[in-house]
């Protein structure tokens, strides 16, 4: 099972507060530890909103809206991909993990949809049409 690990933001990595060199250590091996279990896919941490864009779809119109973004609580510092055997092991994994901000912070866990999950979710009709019937 693939799943996508959101380090949530806060307001300091949101200021941009660069993490201190105890924390950068700890998580460096936090990482180590993820790699050599075979857990680890990829992960990087993401510059502040303010650096960042987003586009709103509205049927043909793109709208660009510039960053910052207002709710902290909703914005992503940074990210892993995880192949592990399921939710479970996700969980007691990020159990483990330094607490990645200064304060209270949150890590969200999501599975990907895989191939098999989009399958399931066509009907048979489009299965058939397919060639996945």
């Amino acid at each position: 099972m693939r799943v996508m690990v959101f380090v949530k933001a806060t307001k300091d990595s949101e200021n941009g507060v660069p993490p201190t060199a105890e924390l950068f250590e700890a998580m460096g091996a936090f990482n180590e530890e993820l790699v050599k279990a075979g857990v680890m896919l990829a992960g990087a941490g993401l510059k502040r909103s303010a650096e960042g864009k987003r586009v709103a779809f509205d049927g043909p119109r793109r709208t660009v809206i510039d960053g910052p973004f207002a709710e902290t609580r909703e914005l992503v510092a940074g990210y892993w991909i995880w192949e592990v055997k399921d939710m479970d092991e996700a969980v007691a994994w990020v159990k483990r993990c330094p607490n990645p901000m200064f304060g209270p912070s949150e890590i969200e866990i999501r599975p990907f949809l895989e191939t098999e999950d989009l399958v399931e979710m066509l009907g048979p009709d489009a299965r058939e049409k397919l060639g996945m019937a």
